[in-house]
């Protein structure tokens, strides 16, 4: 046996493996450690408010003969440089479906986006994400053609599970089958594990080779730029028959010792994790606070925010604001409106009723989008997701586009003003509508909110006059440049949700060092609200959209209003204020 420091990348390990495995595992680490420390060089970094993170493909925008993702890079620098300062890359590596989600090469760029020369350009003028999709990879990749082949350094990567036994325990979130049937060389049938589709084989992280395999991965991320890697469908990531196979301890220690391995060479890399669940099974992703993920994608608030724009009354998504809490100054949520995938529902079955769930589903078909289910332990099936740009969701579809532009803006700049890190899907920063010709093209609901353009036709929408796509950019890039001139948006400030008005949600965002204020209000009716200051803003204030200095302790707000007020405030009044249970009012539900 070999000997080792004490430390607790190895007392880790032996929770995971056995003794023995847990001693070659260790080996592995040390010597992917010492590779890499020679390859990558270590910058810190601290988050701050000048943090927003893009979230898009590697080949969103297009301009043939030109690499997709160097058009990327030269339409981003062009239009939202010294705005937004880091780009999460959705998986451009080759792959055989899901847009990108079963990968084939973990360490390939998909030719059709262009090269890691590229990749690399990108991060010299924005940091980067990558997604880490290491649940699955695609049955077309070379370990899962390996495995069936019978090759033995490939053996166990994957899980061969008896079809009679039950696995009704095992929560899906899918309506597909749990195993689907492969033949391997020799004409054996294998049912392997397969969460979210056949073309996604989930990897068997009992085994640790595959640990050590997936851990190589992730170095290589680092070394070609990565400062921040979203752990994608994490919480699905190991299995144990006879149990839910999702948040099970061994997937927090899993996620805990990959931190450590991956801070043993670059302390600066960001762990975000990726968990679609309800919300209090996706905080408890931030672990202690310093041992897990750095970030959490904020689920709740898309739904949120939906609901409280189509019913006009912001007090569910106050009175769940209100339960926010961190458990450490180091970690912070990742607040975002629209992603890839569509408007989860998961997250908000324990905050919003079936009935306003029903609201969510009503708005989404009524402007054409869809809805997904998945299946239930008890052979049911529930809304998974709404399958719907955002911009849609939120407006029915005869209504006119200035309301339009009005209510999308209302939902970024909550989104922009939330405690955390705001992440921002390409779509949204110009309210790009429904792709219904994706959705009979591909026959997947998700096509719907994937449009990729070309780069000169969306470019000639922003300079039209009038325009949809002109309105929200623009209107969007004022948003951002208040945000990132403002220390009172510090993620990692203090931040206490108010009542002013049962219409408004209000927050007050405070700098670390208590200098900066800001009181953030948002009118979730279309009709003008009168509202007065809280009585520890000093009326020394001005209003930064507007740049209009604030004269009176009784303000307006205009429909679907947002207001940014940066003032001076008396601190210990604030105090009592963030110590004090105010109630919520005006809890009625709106049809």
């Amino acid at each position: 046996m070999i000997q080792y420091e004490p430390h607790s990348i190895r007392e880790r390990l032996s929770v995971l493996y056995s003794s023995d495995d847990a001693d070659e595992a260790y080996t592995g680490i040390r010597e992917l450690i010492n590779t890499y420390r020679e390859r990558i060089e270590s910058h810190p970094y601290q988050l701050s408010e000048k943090d927003a993170i893009l979230i898009t493909y590697g080949d969103q925008v297009q301009s043939p003969p030109e690499p997709p993702l160097k058009e990327l890079n030269d339409f981003l620098f062009s239009h939202i440089d010294g705005l937004v300062n880091s780009v999460h890359l959705l998986p451009f590596y080759p792959y055989s479906s899901d847009d990108g989600f079963s990968v084939v090469d973990y360490k390939a760029v998909d030719p059709h986006c262009g090269s890691w020369g590229e990749v690399e350009l990108l991060g010299t003028h924005f940091r980067l994400m990558f997604d880490a999709v290491i649940n699955h990879v695609s049955q077309f990749s070379n370990w899962f053609k390996k495995y069936l082949e019978g090759d033995h350094a490939y053996a166990d990567f994957f899980i061969d599970a008896d079809p009679t036994l039950d696995l009704s325990q095992v929560v899906r979130p899918r309506t597909s089958p749990l195993l689907h049937e492969f033949k391997d060389v020799e004409g054996r049938i294998r049912y392997i594990w397969t969460t979210f589709s056949r073309d996604q084989v989930d990897l068997n992280y009992a085994n640790y080779k595959v640990l050590l395999a997936v851990l190589d991965a992730l170095f290589f991320y680092i070394e070609k730029g990565a400062t921040l890697l979203r752990l994608d469908a994490i919480a699905f990531v190991w299995k144990e028959i006879g149990t839910p196979c999702v948040h099970l301890e061994q997937t927090h220690e899993l996620i805990q010792l990959m931190r450590e391995v991956l801070h043993k060479v670059a302390p600066e890399v960001i762990i975000i994790t990726e968990t679609n669940v309800p919300h209090q099974e996706n905080v408890s992703y931030f672990g202690s606070g310093d041992d897990e993920a750095q970030m959490v994608y904020n689920f709740a608030l898309p739904p949120l925010l939906a609901h409280a724009v189509l019913t006009g009354n912001p007090a569910k998504l106050l009175s769940w604001a209100r339960t926010l809490k961190l458990p450490s100054d180091k970690v912070c949520f990742f607040n975002f409106t629209a992603s890839h995938d569509g408007v989860g529902l998961r997250p908000v079955s324990e905050i919003l009723s079936e009935r306003e769930i029903g609201v969510l589903e009503a708005a989404a078909k009524r402007s054409e989008g869809l809805v997904s289910y998945r299946a239930n332990t008890d052979g049911t099936e529930s809304p998974y997701e709404l399958n719907c740009s955002y911009i849609d969701l939120l407006t029915p579809p005869e209504e006119d586009d200035a309301v339009r532009a009005k209510r999308m803006l209302l939902t970024q700049a909550v989104a922009l003003a939330m405690p955390g890190v705001p992440g921002i899907y390409f779509h949204s920063l110009f309210g790009s509508r429904n792709y219904l010709e994706g959705v009979k093209m591909t026959g997947i609901n998700r096509s719907i909110n994937r449009e990729k353009f070309n780069s000169n036709w969306l470019d000639e929408q922003l300079q039209k006059e009038g325009s949809l796509e002109r309105r929200v950019y623009l209107a969007y890039k004022r948003l951002l440049s208040i945000r990132i001139n403002e220390t009172a948006f510090d993620p990692f400030g203090p931040f206490v949700f108010l009542n002013l008005h049962p219409s408004l949600f209000c927050l007050q965002r405070e700098s670390r060092d208590m200098d900066s204020h800001m009181l953030a209000v948002h009118n979730f009716s279309n009709e003008t609200v009168n509202f007065r200051l809280p009585d520890y803003v000093e009326l020394a204030a001005t209003e930064c959209i507007g740049n209009i200095h604030v004269t009176s302790e009784t303000l307006q707000i205009e429909g679907y209003g947002v207001m940014w007020i940066k003032c001076r405030i008396d601190v210990e009044a604030f105090e009592e204020c963030c110590n004090s249970v105010l109630p919520i009012i005006n809890e009625k539900e709106f049809e």
